[in-house]
């Protein structure tokens, strides 16, 4: 839906993740591999035919393994929803539904400052494993410093609510699109009249 390039940095992460799903069709990036694999997800988190979701006589835990999958899937589209709500909320409008508060799923992340031994720079990266979780607070911290978080918006179009990344001057575009969900919130004020 967006004719915009993409975010500065790694709030391209945080940008492509919130897309993974379009709204107006149903479509989730998330249900196929190879849109788990953009975002280091399991590659097959809910089917039991997978030799590697079968369980291990050898390995007594290999039988959790789509659980944890899966479990790892859903906590990402949770993720996604609460960032939605966040960049919702950088627009001015409502969160689109219920959701967990980006806040609190962010506190669970565990981050490191990094010094680069050469020039003595500094910065967040994500701890251990670098979980998506961990990556997207990583990336909304480096956001939040560099004073580019609360360009990163929503549509408000309510069947799209696709990010994108708001590089008017003043910093008040509505739409992903002006093209598309711009010239129909145009047209429908337009017939109301």
């Amino acid at each position: 839906m967006n004719d915009r390039s993409a975010a500065p940095g790694s709030l391209a992460l945080v940008e492509s993740l919130v897309n993974t799903l379009d709204l107006e069709s149903g479509a989730d990036a998330l249900d196929t591999a190879e849109g788990r694999a953009r975002f280091g997800l399991p590659e097959n988190p809910e089917n039991p035919e997978n030799p590697e979701n079968l369980k291990n006589p050898e390995n007594p835990e290999s039988a959790d393994a789509t659980g944890d999958a899966a479990g790892e899937v859903a906590r990402a589209r949770e993720l996604r929803e609460s960032l939605r709500a966040a960049l919702l909320a950088h627009a001015g409008h409502p969160p689109h539904r219920e959701v967990t508060p980006l806040g609190e799923l962010l506190a669970s992340a565990p981050l490191l400052v990094t010094i680069d031994e050469h020039d003595g720079s500094a910065r967040l990266a994500a701890a251990g494993a670098a979980s998506l979780l961990s990556r997207t607070a990583a990336a909304v911290a480096e956001a939040l410093i560099a004073g580019t978080w609360t360009r990163l918006k929503a549509c408000e179009a309510v069947t799209c609510h696709w990010a994108y990344y708001d590089r008017s001057p003043a910093g008040r575009g509505r739409w992903c699109s002006m093209q598309v969900c711009g010239a129909r919130a145009k047209m429908r004020r337009y017939r109301a009249k």
